[in-house]
């Protein structure tokens, strides 16, 4: 069961986007961490940075929209991509021998997917239930990328603000959670006791969510990426 991500304090009478960002981090590490994928930690300073971009070795991306909009992109290295990836697996049972040892494999971006996937469901749970509010997420899009890729919000924010927040693994390897939104406040106009979901329930739903994307990825046949890659204009 998830703590929650922002603590009771009398004084606190809003929460801002660096909160928010504070509990996406927490999805992070929570469920990498009940998925016996990885111990990983995140730094206690954060950038503040212009845009969001893909860079190597294998990326992410996941827009958001509903009660605020933004966007999600997560970069790993290919060591960090690796390691949890053969983490994960292992605790699955499968032999290491099995596994793939390259992060530009299909398994290696199938279960990152999925781990993504897994992580913005519980993020959109803390969100319904500490700030009683909704979004949805795009599904998650897997990219395996050797230049840097510049990717713009596709909506209207009047103070957008980006940050960048450093993780590293239980064996040192570095990835990087990139988060732009609009500038926005939640301010707590009475006391509230949050609302419990079951994260059970949600891993479920995610896994449902990527059975269906690797299905319509299975009928795209092999231009899929490169319908992607079209789509961003590249």
């Amino acid at each position: 069961m998830n703590k929650p991500a922002i603590k009771p304090n009398k004084k606190s009478t809003f929460v801002s986007t660096d909160d928010i960002l504070v509990m996406l981090c927490k999805s992070v590490t929570d469920v990498l961490a009940s998925a016996n994928a990885n111990q990983v930690t995140y730094s206690a300073l954060v950038q503040k940075i212009t845009k969001t971009s893909l860079k190597p070795d294998i990326g992410s991306f996941v827009l958001f929209d509903g009660g605020f909009s933004g966007l999600v992109v997560i970069n790993f290295s290919a060591a960090a991509a690796i390691e949890i990836y053969q983490k994960y697996m292992t605790n699955m049972g499968i032999p290491i021998e099995e596994l793939s040892s390259q992060h530009t494999s299909d398994d290696v971006a199938n279960v990152m997917g999925e781990l993504l996937n897994q992580i913005l469901g519980d993020f959109t749970g803390l969100v319904h239930k500490e700030l009683q509010t909704s979004i949805t997420q795009s599904q998650p899009k897997m990219l395996t990328v050797n230049k840097q890729l510049i990717i713009s919000i596709d909506t209207n924010l009047d103070r957008p603000q980006a940050r960048r927040v450093t993780f590293t693994t239980q064996k040192g390897n570095i990835f990087y959670l990139e988060m732009a939104m609009d500038r926005t406040e939640f301010i707590k106009l009475h006391d509230f006791v949050p609302e419990e979901f079951d994260p059970d329930e949600i891993i479920r739903g995610a896994s449902v969510q990527m059975e269906e994307s690797d299905n319509n990825k299975d009928k795209k046949g092999p231009d899929a990426d490169q319908d992607l890659l079209d789509e961003l204009g590249l």
